[in-house]
């Protein structure tokens, strides 16, 4: 590829632009990582000689996608994506979109599969398994929600991305590994290792998706990216579909209310199990469907959240070194601690995803490391009460579990504090982060497994 420092590094905005379309189009599916140098070399290649014939800069990069979006049809969508800009003139052909017949195709298809999910979340009624009132089956939901609706997500995106027979044996094994697993082993029906089990699965499973979304390709870098942006979003539109929906079902109680009848044995039994297990499908359906929409709100959400959750974590580490206090290992707060480092972990993820990795660093990734740092420093003061109290109490489903946990996370966070100083010194590029925590995620897929598999036996079911 031509080096960057050549005619068209002489505007730092055309630069920007630049790469701003090699990270729209790097976020389509259709197109491997090498197709994207091969395009943006030719892209490159046109600016360069327009920018000689005589054009300026900005003119050049516009004449040169409109030339190369007369070429691929991702850069015409791109065009399409910023048809507000100057360059709507010249790129935004006639007829360039999706085609009709395929979203029609994806909409009846999610459709379908959120009332399949609906209908599989009942089923177990027929069979005398009932969630609520006197004999409740809990344990039995407890242990399969996850596979009344993640196999239909996945199911969603293997038919879309038109996964290979092959991909399918391999998508469908860990969905019938999980179900053998949680329903032939003999859990005690409120037991540690139980619980555990119904909260690791779906963190496995949902790593599962990611394979059928990424079409198969997930040793691709990119593609992991991808479903890193898609599972942000995606909880983004789940929430935002949870609230409408709570709105609907107090709406349906009160009107109802006001003829005299009772909607709320309904609302609990039919509406919200069924609302929520569709809603799962629907939202990836959203996220697929109004994905240039959406993919605005990534750089907003973590402007706003980083440095709270930063100031946060500084308040913490500060007042535990000013009272000596010492974290109380629970397992309520076991669990509450796990799940900051998880959201903090997340919130990183979501961060690195919504950035320009071509861009130089900045006063955010200055923050970034600080919210990694604080992290650290956290974990390090967790792991340090896990392994008191173990030493002092012996070896327990929760407490082993958040000890795995605590340890991946440090691992995770420590290189990445690594990573990301090298790059504020500018001696190691943006992308070994991105790689790293692409590379990282099978890690949490493994140990969920553990915890789901072994766990059980090594603790005796308890």
């Amino acid at each position: 590829m031509m080096n960057p420092g050549d005619a068209v590094n002489k505007d730092g905005g055309l630069e920007e632009r630049i790469g701003e379309w090699r990270n729209y189009v790097r976020r389509r599916q259709a197109v491997h990582a090498v197709d994207v140098d091969e395009l943006e070399d030719h892209l490159r290649s046109q600016v360069e000689a327009l920018t000689k014939a005589g054009l300026a800069p900005d003119e050049a990069f516009l004449v040169a996608v409109k030339r190369l979006g007369d070429l691929d049809a991702v850069s015409r969508e791109f065009a399409s994506e910023y048809s507000g800009r100057l360059w709507k003139q010249l790129v935004v052909a006639p007829g360039s979109g999706a085609a009709p017949s395929t979203a029609r195709r994806d909409t009846i298809a999610a459709v379908g599969l959120a009332i399949a999910a609906a209908v599989a979340f009942k089923a177990p009624e027929l069979f005398g398994k009932h969630l609520d009132g006197p004999g409740s089956d809990e344990p039995f939901y407890m242990r399969n929600l996850s596979l009344f609706v993640v196999p239909f997500l996945a199911g969603f995106f293997a038919f879309k991305r038109a996964l290979p027979q092959a991909g399918w044996f391999w998508l469908l094994l860990p969905f019938l590994a999980g179900a053998l697993i949680v329903n032939l082993l003999p859990f005690a029906p409120e037991g540690h290792t139980l619980v555990l089990a119904a909260i690791h699965l779906p963190i496995a499973l949902w790593l599962t998706v990611g394979f059928a979304y990424g079409g198969g390709r997930w040793r691709d870098h990119d593609q992991r990216m991808n479903f890193v942006r898609f599972s942000g979003e995606w909880f983004i539109y789940y929430v935002l579909i949870a609230l409408g929906g709570g709105a609907l079902c107090a709406m349906t109680a009160f009107i109802f209310q006001a003829i005299g009848l009772n909607a709320a044995p309904v609302i609990s039994r039919w509406i919200v199990p069924c609302g929520a297990t569709g809603a799962v499908i629907i939202a990836a359906w959203l996220v697929e469907a109004k994905q240039s929409v959406i993919e605005n709100m990534a750089p907003v959400l973590t402007m706003i959240f980083t440095p709270l959750f930063t100031v946060l974590l500084l308040v913490f580490v500060t007042t535990m070194a000013l009272t000596g206090n010492a974290i109380d290992v629970g397992r309520e707060v076991l669990i509450g601690f796990d799940l900051l480092l998880v959201l903090v972990l997340g919130l990183l993820l979501y961060a690195i995803s919504a950035r320009d990795s071509l861009a130089p660093p900045g006063r955010f990734d200055g923050l970034q490391l600080l919210l990694v740092v604080c992290a650290l420093i956290v974990d390090v003061m967790a792991l340090s009460a896990i392994a008191a109290r173990i030493s002092e109490f012996g070896f327990s489903p929760n407490k082993t579990a958040a000890l795995g946990l605590n340890i991946l996370l440090l691992v995770n966070l420590g290189w990445s504090a690594v990573l990301y100083a090298r790059f504020l010194a500018k001696r190691s590029p943006f992308a070994r982060l991105e790689r790293w925590q692409t590379a990282y995620l099978p890690a949490f897929a493994v140990w969920a497994w553990i915890v789901v598999t072994l766990f059980p036996l090594i603790f005796n079911y308890r």
